[in-house]
């Protein structure tokens, strides 16, 4: 999704800013204007620039003859890339930096005249609760009258165009090119999740968000991070002024105390729970700004006020989605919009409407007769600890889990996985997720190694291919059961041995349930 019309900038232009060296650039072809900007040759339109990126295997300059016929005007790459283009006799004009990764985001940013100034823009971080939070406040945008874009795990939309998203944050070049769409499309605000694989590559470069917003930080994606404080510190990148105005910062967790304490822009703090870490103690950023205080006369758990500290007032909320998780993502979301301007009572009502989440507490209905089923993301311990506890209320006999993780990715966090369901489920199946390259049957090992570890109280069960799993879970389940199937949520494709395959757990649930159903 690319604007069609636009400010262009000069590969002058570009190269001076960027401080890059014009030596590639001759007198002729210096004033040559940009259209866009892109890193896959394939998506090379006439008038772009060609971004030749060092990678893992295969450095983009490979890849310049592709580029320039496919009309690329100019590369932004570094000097072994030069050297690659000049052997290849590439002649376009090169733009020439120590790192160009690190300079794209200000190069598109540049190139579609620094799109994202033209709107609200809303930035997510943390491990868990984004997309929830995300989807929340766009819902809530839309109903105050605003034409909103949203950036994430799930999808991509702009204003009422949706694709798939690829990933949960775009490339630096993809991302402003989106800001310049929204722009042309009339969008004035925008709501993205920011991942720490984002932050940590440079693809949020360019943008500074009006609002940052940090909902909790656990084990997640050590694949990438060497350690947890790495993690951390990814996510605190975008609490500076560079990147961003002002900030919303959860405290229930020591990650975010520290980081209320730390961050360098101004930030308000949000306590969801008694014993939240940045509430009356010395940790971080000491006793929280807003806090979330249970309504003990509402008709259900779901309802609840955000009362802030220092003046008392209070506005009545209630949660889009069921769960104390989903209380915090709501919070969090109504007290973004109060930061953005928004009156307290136009927040209450448009925070009011609710929200839908793709596979965030997705109930799949089944007919008379069936168990409760819920299709939910929850893929780190953490979450799958919440999404239990939210759910167990509503279990009027047991809760059966469906649990598997991913391949190739965070390996220690598989047996913490398995404990956190076996701790919050009283039967549960370990499956199969997205194997990817890994053998299934020790990824499923190492959760179910977890799982006995936490004790004998829940039943362990290892089911080899997802669709089994989901059908063991539903013979097993009686009709006031609740089953859990999580990892997955909205994810349409399971990747095996470098293949995808069409698998959704919604479809599943609801094939298998026809065929295990009493008659």
């Amino acid at each position: 999704m690319r604007p069609t019309q636009g400010p262009r900038a000069s590969a002058r232009a570009i190269a001076t800013a960027l401080g890059a060296d014009l030596t590639g650039l001759p007198p002729t072809a210096a004033d040559v204007l940009l259209d866009g900007v892109t890193l896959d040759s394939r998506q090379v339109r006439p008038g772009d620039l060609y971004a030749a990126l060092p990678g893992a295997h295969t450095h983009g300059a490979t890849f310049g003859l592709q580029a320039e016929r496919a009309g690329a005007v100019a590369v932004l790459t570094d000097p072994t890339g030069r050297t690659l283009l000049d052997a290849a006799g590439v002649s376009l004009p090169q733009i020439i930096v120590p790192a160009p990764r690190a300079t794209l985001g200000a190069a598109s940013a540049l190139i579609y005249g620094r799109p994202a100034d033209d709107l609200l823009l809303i930035g997510i971080t943390g491990t868990n609760g984004k997309t929830t939070t995300a989807y929340i406040l766009d819902a809530a945008l839309r109903a105050l009258g605003h034409r909103t874009g949203l950036i994430g795990t799930i999808e991509i939309r702009v204003d009422q165009e949706a694709v798939p998203a690829v990933r949960t944050t775009p490339e630096a070049c993809d991302l402003h090119g989106l800001f310049a769409l929204m722009r042309e499309r009339a969008v004035d605000s925008a709501v993205m999740e920011v991942s720490s694989h984002a932050l940590t590559l440079h693809r949020v470069d360019g943008a500074r968000y009006d609002v940052a917003v940090f909902t909790n930080l656990s084990q997640d994606h050590l694949d990438f991070h060497p350690t947890m404080e790495d993690y951390y510190l990814a996510k605190a990148a975008l609490f500076t002024p560079e990147r961003a105005q002002r900030g919303v910062v959860c405290v229930d967790d020591a990650w975010g105390a520290r980081l209320a304490a730390q961050a360098s822009i101004p930030v308000v703090t949000l306590a969801t729970r008694v014993d939240a870490v940045g509430v009356g103690s010395d940790a971080g950023a000491g006793r929280a700004d807003w806090r979330l205080i249970p309504r003990p006369d509402a008709p259900d758990q779901d309802e609840f006020d955000l009362v802030q500290g220092s003046s008392g007032q209070r506005v009545r909320l209630r949660s889009a989605l069921p769960g104390d998780f989903n209380r915090s993502n709501t919070a969090l979301a109504a007290l973004t919009l109060l930061e953005c301007g928004i009156a307290a009572p136009d927040v209450e009502r448009a925070m009011a409407l609710g929200a839908r989440v793709p596979g965030r507490m997705e109930r799949v209905e089944l007919g008379p007769g069936a168990p409760t089923v819920y299709v939910d993301f929850a893929h780190t311990p953490e979450a799958i600890r919440a999404t239990l506890a939210a759910l167990r209320p509503a279990a009027g006999g047991r809760l059966i889990a469906v649990v598997g993780a991913g391949g190739n990715r965070d390996r220690g966090k598989r047996p913490l996985m398995g404990a956190a369901a076996a701790r919050g489920a009283d039967i549960v199946v370990v499956t199969d997720d997205n194997p990817r390259d890994e053998d299934p049957a020790q990824i499923r090992a190492d959760i179910a190694s977890g799982a006995r570890s936490a004790g004998p109280a829940a039943s362990i069960l290892d089911i080899a291919g997802r669709s089994a799993g989901i059908a063991q879970a539903l013979t097993l389940a009686a009709a006031d059961d609740v089953v859990a199937v999580l990892g997955r949520g909205h994810e349409t494709k399971q990747e095996v041995m470098g293949i995808d395959r069409p698998f959704d757990d919604r479809v599943a649930v609801r094939e298998r349930w026809a065929q295990a159903a009493p008659a």
